[in-house]
């Protein structure tokens, strides 16, 4: 028989634990016993992938102990409480303070059987949820490349709505990654074996926008030879990708906005209509609240498509992140175009933080590109990242954390490796990384998802 599932039983009375334990055996479940709560609390922790069960009234630790115990460990455990007693306040109680279900005693073996099935299955999907979610997060942190706090909440961000199926509205400057963000969003999605598709709404004359998106039928105007699929229809069951929405038309958001409603295309010369099945994940350079606030916007179509939103920070915003892209695109480069991987020199080091980043993570892949083709890094510095209308001491420091930041990324957080970088002694370096809060235990973990 296969093993549907583990169980914990927690019961004074040896005699209920044997036939209990019988019972569920028979079930094809894989039953462990014990007579305390201390007992089996060594057996408890987030990795136990099965259900506990315990008396309530017990000498020493009661069920209800046991309840709040787990719950603080794993809320995600479920516990079923068993009783002797018929005492609803005590039933209510348990169900109110996160008991998976409540028995009385005497209860029938189907009846306990049936509800540890119910309890195993719930289990198994938390545990297959979170395996899910730390292969994303392993999976994003080697193509959403940095160690900041900034790239971390976005690499959580999009973890937590890959499962929702939700709309996303991603914010950023030109080239801070926002098709990369939307690329990783559908792939750890449950989309991901549909299609991703890019359309950069600036890029389609206005005379071609219904055909383009909505398709067309052979013949529906001049040069239509045959029919052609437009991108809602393309992208059925995945994901569509919208760049640049706030070029759009006003009179075509309309027509954007009534597909997404109504979840269906007409296309052009057709008198039928096709159902779509799509995500939209729109980007946008601009704030589409301020847009939609002024008029150069539909705010219907953004309450529909702004349903979540992911703000990506400028690389100058993120400036220790730096080191480790700059490190990774000219590593790429090297192999593709079949050179030697190249170091940087520190001066090189000092420019690339120096530099302002204007046209951001575009900007520094080109330049990484180059140093590795041998071109050297050659680049106007900039003011630090506090800004130009900071003060000498905020730019200073500000600088100085990306200078220490930077050696954590070269060093994969090793502290003896970062004062023999930067010269410092340990009293120094441990007093700049606790006025700067930094956490080299979050650079030593990105080293190892590298």
């Amino acid at each position: 028989m296969t093993e549907r599932g583990r169980v914990l039983f927690v019961d004074d009375e040896g005699a209920m634990r044997l036939a209990v334990s019988q019972w569920l055996t028979l079930a094809g479940f894989q039953v462990s016993t014990f007579a305390s709560v201390e007992a089996v609390l060594a057996k408890i922790s987030r990795e136990f992938d099965g259900v506990v069960i315990s008396d309530v009234k017990m000498p020493g630790r009661d069920g209800l102990d046991l309840l709040g115990v787990v719950t603080q460990r794993d809320p995600d455990l479920p516990v079923i409480l068993v009783t002797g007693h018929g005492d609803v306040p005590l039933a209510v109680e348990a169900m109110r303070l996160g008991a998976y279900d409540f028995l009385e005693k005497p209860f029938v073996p189907e009846r306990l059987a049936e509800s540890v099935a119910r309890a195993c299955e719930k289990r198994r999907l938390v545990g297959e949820n979170r395996r899910l979610r730390t292969s994303s997060r392993h999976d994003l942190a080697t193509r959403l490349i940095g160690t900041s706090a900034a790239m971390e909440k976005i690499r959580a961000d999009i973890v937590d709505l890959a499962g929702t199926g939700l709309n996303v509205v991603i914010v950023g400057e030109t080239g801070s990654g926002k098709e990369l963000v939307a690329r990783c969003l559908h792939d750890v999605s449950g989309r991901s074996e549909k299609r991703f598709v890019a359309v950069n709404c600036a890029a389609i004359p206005e005379a071609m926008f219904e055909a383009e998106f909505f398709g067309h039928e052979a013949g529906a105007f001049t040069g239509a030879i045959q029919r052609r699929v437009g991108k809602f229809e393309f992208a059925d069951g995945g994901t569509l990708f919208l760049d640049e929405i706030e070029s759009m038309a006003l009179h075509l958001q309309a027509k954007v906005l009534r597909a997404l409603q109504e979840r269906c295309v007409e296309p052009l010369g057709a008198n039928r209509v096709v159902p779509v099945d799509v995500r939209t994940v729109t980007a946008a350079k601009l704030d589409l609240r301020d847009a939609a606030r002024d008029g150069g916007f539909r705010e219907d179509l953004y309450y529909r498509l702004n349903v979540a939103e992911i703000r990506l920070p400028p690389l100058r915003e993120r400036k220790e992140d730096i080191p480790l892209l700059f490190e990774s695109y000219a590593h790429r480069a090297a192999l593709a175009h079949g050179r030697e991987p190249r170091s940087l020199a520190e001066v090189q080091l000092h420019d690339l933080m120096a530099h302002d980043w204007p046209g951001n993570v575009r900007e520094l892949r080109n330049a990484a590109e180059r140093f590795a083709l041998g071109l050297g890094v050659s680049l106007a510095a900039a003011p630090p990242a506090a800004g130009v209308d900071a003060s000498l001491q905020a730019q200073v420091a500000a600088f100085e954390k990306a200078v220490i930041e930077a050696a954590f990324v070269r060093a994969k957080g090793e502290v003896a490796e970062v004062m023999r970088l930067l010269g410092l002694p340990r009293r120094t370096l441990n007093e700049k990384m606790a006025r700067y809060a930094i956490d080299r235990h979050r650079h030593q973990r990105s080293a190892e998802n590298r």
